[in-house]
C-alpha cells in the first residue's frame, strides 16, 4: 500500500474540521499541518485532530516541507489568493467549492497549475461519492434514454445575521456560490456546458443574492431547472428525466443519498448507498490522481470547473 498523502490545511473553520475528520477515516492520507491566521486557532485545530505542525500563517503552511498537498478551506473570496500561494510554492492543491468568486479567478488558477505542471482540483465532494458513480453509470449506459431535463434545488434556512458568511458580502455571501453551486454542478455533470442562461434573483437583507431560480438550455435541447435559497429549507432533491425513464434522487441529492430509477414502462428500481459517503472520497481521489501522475481528476475536470464558474457569472450578471 502506498504511503498516506501528507495534507496541509489552509483554514481552521467548519469545513476544514469536516475534512480533517473524514481524512482520518481513510487509508489514503493524513493531516500533518494546519495554517491559520492566528496561533490560537491553529493550536486548537491541531489539538482537536492530532496535527503535529501548526502554523500561524498560510505562507508558513505552504512552505512546510512535510506537506505534500494543500487543501484550501477558507471563505470563497480567499480561495484564489490561497490557492495561488500553494501553487507558487509548488504544492498540489484541492480548493473548496465554490472554486473561486468568478470565472476569471478560476481561469488564472487553472493556467497557473498547468504552467507549473501541478495537480489542481475543485473540492466538489458530490462527484466522488460511490452512489454518484452508480447514477452516472446508469445515465451513460442509456438507462434513461435521451436525457431531456435535470431538476435540482438546494435551500437552507439561516438566521438573519449580517456577520454570517452567507449574508456577509466581504465573505463572498450569497446563496448561489454556497448552495446553488451544487445544482449547477449537478446539471453540468449530466448535460455539460449550457448555451443559454436565464435567471431570476432576489436579494437577501444584506444585498447579496438570497433566492435564485435558473433555467439552463443546452445545445442538445436538454434543459436544467435549478433553484437555491438561503431563507428556507427546500426539498433538496433532484430528478433526471429521460425519454425512457427518470431518476429521482433522495434528499439531499448532493450527498450519499439513495435514488429510484422509474422506467416509462415497468417497475421502479431502488438504489441505496453501498458505502458511507463524505469528504473522504475527494481526498481519496486526490491521492489516487497523484499516485498515477495525473494533473487533474477525470471526475472533476478543470475546464468544467471553469465552465461552472462561467455559468454562475452569467446567473449573477442578471441580478437587479
Amino acid at each position: 500500500m502506498a504511503e498516506p498523502l501528507r495534507w496541509g490545511v489552509i483554514g481552521s473553520g467548519g469545513i476544514a474540521r469536516g475534512f480533517a475528520a473524514e481524512v482520518a477515516e481513510t487509508d489514503s492520507g493524513e493531516i500533518v499541518a494546519v495554517g491559520s491566521r492566528s496561533r490560537e486557532t491553529a493550536e486548537a485545530f491541531g489539538d482537536a485532530f492530532g496535527v503535529p505542525h501548526r502554523h500561524d500563517s498560510y505562507a508558513a503552511l505552504v512552505a512546510d516541507d512535510t506537506v505534500q498537498a494543500v487543501y484550501v478551506a477558507t471563505p470563497h473570496p480567499m480561495h484564489h489568493a490561497n490557492a495561488r500561494l500553494a501553487l507558487d510554492a509548488g504544492k498540489p492543491v484541492l480548493v473548496e467549492k465554490a472554486f473561486t468568486m468568478n470565472a476569471a479567478e478560476a481561469r488564472d488558477l487553472v493556467e497557473t497549475a498547468r504552467a507549473r505542471g501541478l495537480f489542481l482540483m475543485e473540492a466538489m465532494w458530490t462527484r466522488f461519492l460511490p452512489s454518484m458513480a452508480e447514477l452516472r453509470g446508469l445515465v451513460a449506459g442509456g438507462a434513461l434514454g435521451e436525457v431531456l431535463t435535470v431538476i435540482a434545488d438546494h435551500g437552507q434556512w439561516f438566521p438573519q445575521d449580517p456577520a454570517f458568511r452567507l449574508f456577509a458580502p466581504e465573505l463572498g455571501g450569497g446563496a448561489l456560490l454556497d448552495l446553488g453551486v451544487y445544482p449547477v454542478s449537478y446539471a453540468s455533470m449530466l448535460l455539460g456546458k449550457p448555451d443559454r442562461v436565464v435567471a431570476l434573483i432576489d436579494a437577501a437583507f444584506t444585498g447579496v443574492d438570497g433566492q435564485t431560480s435558473i433555467l439552463l438550455g443546452h445545445p442538445s435541447g436538454a434543459q436544467a431547472v435549478l433553484s437555491c435559497t438561503s431563507g428556507a429549507v427546500s426539498p433538496t432533491r433532484a430528478a433526471i428525466v429521460g425519454t425512457e425513464a427518470r431518476i429521482e434522487a433522495d434528499r439531499p441529492f448532493y450527498g450519499p443519498a439513495g435514488f429510484t430509477l422509474i422506467p416509462r414502462d415497468g417497475e421502479p428500481r431502488r438504489y441505496e448507498p453501498s458505502v458511507p459517503g463524505g469528504l473522504r472520497h475527494e481526498a481519496d481521489e486526490v491521492a489516487r490522481c497523484l499516485r498515477e501522475g495525473l494533473l487533474e481528476s477525470p471526475l472533476m475536470p478543470l475546464d468544467e470547473t471553469v465552465s461552472i464558474m462561467e455559468t454562475m457569472d452569467a446567473v449573477l450578471a442578471q441580478a437587479r
